[in-house]
């Protein structure tokens, strides 16, 4: 009966779940924002989106690899939002590409640029890429061939860089003098912490030269491209003359030891930094004719051992008991002191050198590759298109959402519409594990020691995450969710044969006949019948007696 009643706990427990606790997940919708490029991976993606086929060669140009990552569009390992699909790199330890172009391409010249987009780590790790490269204007159809080489203007997003995290922002500015491209990275890159959860990577870059990086809606980098990306945009007006060299006579060292100064007579270099206490006195009980060690009492010989061959035997040594019992066995000696004459070697005290000029220095001259661009956002080489390159061991990173316009409104817009939603979900559910992860560090009894107890406790873990998400409640909790559903079709199975054989079992009640106290023909039949005697005994033929 105790199994039945437990079958059936379990049953309502999980009929409260699926009838009355389990919310329906919001639906993905395709935002109506516009903007020159904004993807959210619908079904058509495929018709943008190229996977490269390049080969990708190492510096000293031996080694070869190929893009082998495979790139899928699918939910993510756990949904929030029913058909809401991002771009997979599925592959750890491989390279990957792929890239999209754009209807048009995008300049810098008058309205800001906004690059905008989400990266899920659905599996952690410590090795992975996720940052976007705008694709230099006639670059964007490389499609296959679209690799490591390919032409970028902005590199920007997450990378964990093995340890540790980093949001780059790195742009490529053209020299006007000789045309030559130099990356200008951002000296003090954002390093937040990333975990599973989706992030959201935000890039603001103003014609007036001002930027902000912003990391899940809020702003972790505002400057000025001028005065904080290495190298800076702009080489110095003068440098160093190669050709300058110091002069032989020169003196640049600012301090000398005084050449008038000597050592005093009772300076003692050769006396020693301790000396023996001639205070000391031995303890008394020293114990100065016994050995610190003596041969183990409790050795013995092993059997094996062969004096010719191995030589004679020697037993171990162990610490002499007596010692310890004592304040010290063996000669006595007597300790070390400071010595108060010790003054160590003499060395003539430093003074201002009366030759010193200063620190030596070349002279400066004008910087014949100097130039200035005051306007270097404007400067930079149109895009016209994304890719996605990237080397990483961690697998199933997830892309969703990129924006690249021009509206700082409309990207917060399509945040509140996509990311701020899943944020809101993502943070219930990790709260919900994170409650029942503490709950199982503070498991309260074993099944042995309380069956009930730990039925009911699992039970009500698993009710309280199915609420939220059924899948993940089965994902995180597979025994108690098998248990729940072996539960209910066991019940179910039992009411069917309970119902089904009962009616089966049951036999017709037949009448009993009336008795009366009038006698039947059998009755004085069976009342007149004589008795038996006993064995060995004589028969009597006493008549039977009738009642009256």
């Amino acid at each position: 009966m105790r199994s039945v009643a437990l079958s059936a706990l379990l049953v309502v427990a999980a009929s409260s779940v699926s009838a009355t606790d389990e919310q329906p997940k919001p639906a993905f919708t395709s935002t109506s924002i516009k903007a020159p490029f904004l993807e959210q991976f619908t079904d058509d993606w495929s018709a943008r989106w190229t996977p490269s086929e390049a080969t990708k060669k190492t510096a000293v140009g031996g080694e070869t690899w190929s893009y082998v990552g495979k790139w899928e569009v699918e939910e993510p390992l756990e949904p929030v939002l029913d058909g809401d699909k991002g771009l997979v790199a599925k592959n750890k330890a491989a390279h990957h590409a792929i890239s999209a172009p754009f209807s048009k391409p995008i300049k810098f010249d008058d309205q800001p640029l906004v690059v905008q987009y989400e990266v899920k780590y659905q599996k952690g790790g410590n090795c992975g890429g996720g940052y976007v490269k705008l694709l230099e204007d006639g670059f964007q159809t490389a499609g296959k061939e679209f690799d490591d080489k390919t032409p970028w203007t902005i590199m920007f997003g997450p990378d964990l860089t093995c340890p540790g995290t980093k949001i780059h922002f790195i742009f490529r500015h053209k020299n006007p003098i000789n045309g030559e491209f130099e990356e200008k990275h951002l000296k003090l890159p954002p390093k937040p912490a990333f975990g599973k959860q989706t992030n959201l990577y935000t890039l603001h870059l103003f014609p007036n030269n001002t930027y902000d990086v912003l990391f899940n809606g809020e702003s972790y980098n505002l400057g000025n491209v001028l005065e904080d990306f290495n190298p800076a945009v702009n080489p110095p007006a003068e440098i160093d003359d190669p050709e300058d060299t110091k002069p032989e006579d020169w003196v640049d060292a600012k301090r000398i030891a005084d050449p008038e100064a000597t050592k005093p007579e009772d300076w003692d270099e050769d006396a020693p930094y301790e000396i023996p206490d001639e205070e000391a006195v031995k303890p008394e009980g020293w114990l100065d004719d016994e050995p610190e060690t003596i041969p183990d009492p409790d050795a013995e010989k092993p059997e094996e051992w062969d004096d010719e061959e191995d030589g004679e035997w020697i037993a171990p040594t162990v610490r002499n008991p007596k010692c310890d019992e004592a304040p010290g066995c063996g000669e006595w000696k007597r300790p070390y002191k400071a010595n108060p004459a010790y003054k160590g070697k003499w060395y003539a005290p430093m003074i201002d050198n009366p030759a010193y000029k200063g620190e030596w220095a070349p002279r400066k001259i004008p910087n014949p590759a100097f130039f200035e661009d005051l306007t270097p956002v404007k400067s930079l080489v149109p895009i016209g298109g994304v890719g996605i390159e990237l080397w990483t061991m961690t697998e199933d990173i997830l892309f969703d959402n990129l924006y690249v316009g021009h509206s700082v409104e409309d990207a917060r817009k399509l945040a509140e519409e996509t990311y701020f939603v899943k944020k809101s979900l993502e943070d219930a559910l990790e709260k919900a594990s994170t409650k029942a992860d503490e709950e199982d560090e503070h498991e309260p009894a074993s099944f042995k020691e309380d069956p009930a107890e730990f039925v009911r406790n699992k039970v009500f873990k698993f009710i309280e995450l199915a609420k939220i998400d059924p899948l993940l409640a089965f994902k995180t909790h597979p025994e108690t969710g098998a248990s729940l559903v072996l539960s209910v079709v066991t019940l179910f199975g039992m009411l069917g044969v309970l119902f089904g054989f009962v009616g089966a079992q049951q036999k017709p009640i037949t009448k009993s006949t009336k008795k009366t106290d009038a006698p039947t023909p059998d009755d004085k039949k069976k009342t007149e019948t004589a008795p038996v005697a006993p064995a060995g005994g004589a028969k009597d033929e006493t008549p039977v007696k009738k009642r009256k």
